[in-house]
Formats: C-alpha cells, sequence, structure tokens
C-alpha cells in the first residue's frame, strides 16, 4: 500500500468531519417520538466506520487533478486510500476509500450523486436486523477476496453500500 503523509488522511477526514458539525457541536438530526434508541455498541452488526465516499462526475479527470492538486488527493484509477484505526481497537485497521466515478456509471444510482460505503463488523447480523426493523434491501449480493457486500435504501431512496472485510469475520 502507498505512504500517504498524515497531513493529506487529516485534511481528508476533515473533509467527511466538517458537513456533520454545527457551530463546534456535533449536529444532531431532529429526534421523533417514534424513533428507536441507537443500537448498542456491544451488539453484532454496526458500523465500524466510512469505507468509502464516491461520486459522479461528468468532468471525471479534470476532477481528478483538481481533488489532486489542491487537496492531496490523487487518484489514479483505483481510489484515493485513507487509512485509519479504531479508537477502541488501534491495532485493528481500515482504510476508507475516496473516488469520483464517471458519471455514466451504474454503479451509483442515476438518481443520486453519491454514495457513501460503510464498514461492518458482521454483514448477516445487521441486515437481519435491518430486515426486522423494516428497511428496503437489495437482494444483490457480492462476495470478493477482500469481502462481502450488500446494499440498502435510506427513505429517500439513496442506495447505501454496505462492506464487511474479509479481515471481519464474525
Amino acid at each position: 500500500m502507498q505512504r500517504i503523509p498524515w497531513n493529506r488522511i487529516a485534511l481528508g477526514s476533515l473533509l467527511l468531519i466538517l458537513p456533520c458539525l454545527k457551530g463546534g457541536q456535533e449536529a444532531q438530526p431532529p429526534q421523533s417520538e417514534k424513533s428507536k434508541p441507537p443500537v448498542k455498541v456491544e451488539q453484532r452488526g454496526r458500523i465500524l466506520g466510512i469505507g468509502g465516499v464516491f461520486f459522479k462526475s461528468a468532468n471525471r479527470d479534470p476532477m481528478r487533478e483538481w481533488y489532486s492538486r489542491h487537496l492531496g488527493l490523487t487518484d489514479k484509477g483505483q481510489g484515493v486510500m485513507l487509512p485509519w484505526r479504531e479508537h477502541d481497537d488501534p491495532q485493528k485497521e481500515h482504510v476508507t476509500v475516496w473516488t469520483i466515478f464517471p458519471s455514466s456509471t451504474g454503479y451509483i444510482p442515476a438518481t443520486q450523486p453519491f454514495m457513501v460505503n460503510y464498514i461492518v463488523d458482521d454483514l448477516d447480523a445487521l441486515l437481519g436486523r435491518l430486515k426486522q426493523e423494516g428497511v428496503k434491501i437489495d437482494a444483490k449480493r457480492v462476495n470478493e477476496s477482500f469481502g462481502r457486500f450488500a446494499w440498502i435504501y435510506d427513505l429517500d431512496g439513496n442506495k447505501i453500500e454496505l462492506w464487511q472485510p474479509a479481515s471481519a469475520k464474525p
């Protein structure tokens, strides 16, 4: 894996974190009276972090050059790999992939400009719970040497990718 200077990783992390902040404090979504309590941390089938941020551009190559020149995110075709470690278990390393897809891609639905990939610790447990909770789940599954993938949809119909890395076996 190519070594990425920490200042680039920090900048990439900031780009992911800043939209979540509001006035220096974490922005909280409005709570409905019927909202369920958050998933228990010790429960299997939880999100560990962001595995990827993918977005589309009609000007893919100029966009890659812009992000490389101005933000140090150099994507040579396989995405930019931003390594990180789990807070509670620093021995566990992960990577967040950042990449630009052509606007004609079929990987990200035409109705959405980007897609987020979440790393999960137990894909089967998470999908089982989401099914019980009535979440729309895509029937497609993909197994690769580097992990397993599934997709779900939020209330607005946005496709979300779930990834259990091969190293995160339950």
